[in-house]
């Protein structure tokens, strides 16, 4: 058959079998006696083989050597193909995230699309001094709270993460999706910067709503993960909520950011309403034979010295004469402050 034939047989252009025949993938078997190309159904059977090939993502060179080289390893061509795609689909993915968010950005003009292409592609950047400017520059941009909660649950380093929390605070609280999905991350590092950015949101106008901030910083309380428990504790406590009492003292008594819990406490139990004695109360808890060691007594005492109340100056005097000197002086301390 002439290249007419193959052609319209195999659905492949004259031209293109030129080009093959031009790279050693088609040979004809001879030609006619007026010099015309002729093939056969072998031929035909070696294009169908080619274009597969092709339709795999191979280039005409891998073509080339997956039909002719008999040394060719199949599977190992087929995995490297598998890579190529799994990585064209993350860049096309990642594309499309970005042009999502610029259209729910709103876009005014080409200087606001512009902008915001850039800020997007900084919030990714290798330089951490790139993605922090990016954070920096954009509070009222056209960048989504979104693409800041995502930026901030993957960024590393403390001082562009502080940068992308002060950003975060400052959108409109639309990225409460994100940082929730975030304190289920099964990466522990991960959930931790999901609890610190929800604690740096403003506080919702209406705290008994069963959604905003203040509700995801409720359920983040009963975490699993400690780290997210005491960052919502802390928040919830510096917010006047007294639910996060027992996990500020469990946080005194285990030394996890004491200091802060016991300042949560202090404010919750000035607030009065028995607030006070049921501080004390756990605190005492942590107190009993076979609890605390001398270490987490000395922080009971100390987050003590600052409870007001009459509960809290019993304890303190009982702890005056605690087998541990530095507890003892800690709890003297506390007790004179009250005129004790």
């Amino acid at each position: 058959m002439l290249i007419g034939e193959l052609a319209r047989r195999s659905g492949v252009s004259a031209r293109m079998l030129r080009h093959y025949e031009a790279l050693g993938l088609v040979r004809p078997r001879g030609r006619t006696g007026s010099g015309y190309r002729e093939y056969g159904a072998d031929d035909v059977r070696r294009v169908f083989h080619i274009e597969s090939l092709r339709s795999l993502g191979l280039s005409l060179r891998e073509v080339g050597r997956a039909l002719d080289d008999p040394d060719f390893a199949p599977a190992r061509l087929v995995e490297e193909l598998a890579r190529r795609t799994r990585e064209r689909i993350a860049a096309e993915t990642e594309l499309l995230t970005r042009l999502d968010r610029l259209r729910a950005a709103g876009p005014a003009d080409w200087d606001d699309v512009l902008r915001g292409a850039a800020l997007l592609r900084a919030l990714g950047a290798w330089n951490a001094d790139d993605r922090q400017r990016a954070a920096l520059a954009a509070e009222g941009g056209p960048v989504p709270a979104e693409a800041l909660a995502d930026a901030v649950l993957r960024e590393p380093d403390p001082y562009v993460a502080g940068a992308l929390r002060w950003a975060l605070a400052r959108t409109d609280g639309s990225a409460l999706a994100p940082l929730a999905r975030g304190l289920d991350s099964p990466a522990a590092e991960v959930r931790e910067r999901a609890a610190r950015s929800l604690a740096a949101l403003p506080a919702d106008a209406d705290a008994d709503a069963d959604t905003g901030v203040t509700a995801l910083l409720r359920r983040a309380l009963g975490h699993a993960d400690a780290e997210v428990r005491d960052h919502a504790a802390l928040a919830l406590g510096a917010r006047g909520h007294t639910e996060a009492v027992p996990a500020l003292v469990a946080m005194v008594v285990a030394g996890r950011h004491d200091v802060d819990a016991a300042d949560a406490l202090s404010r919750l139990a000035g607030e009065g309403g028995g607030v006070g004695d049921r501080v004390v109360g756990l605190l005492a808890e942590g107190l009993e034979p076979g609890g605390a060691g001398a270490a987490a007594r000395r922080r009971i005492t100390q987050a003590l010295a600052d409870i007001p109340g009459d509960a809290a100056t019993r304890l303190l005097l009982a702890l005056t004469r605690d087998e541990d000197r530095g507890v003892a002086v800690s709890a003297a301390y506390g007790a004179g402050r009250r005129g004790e």
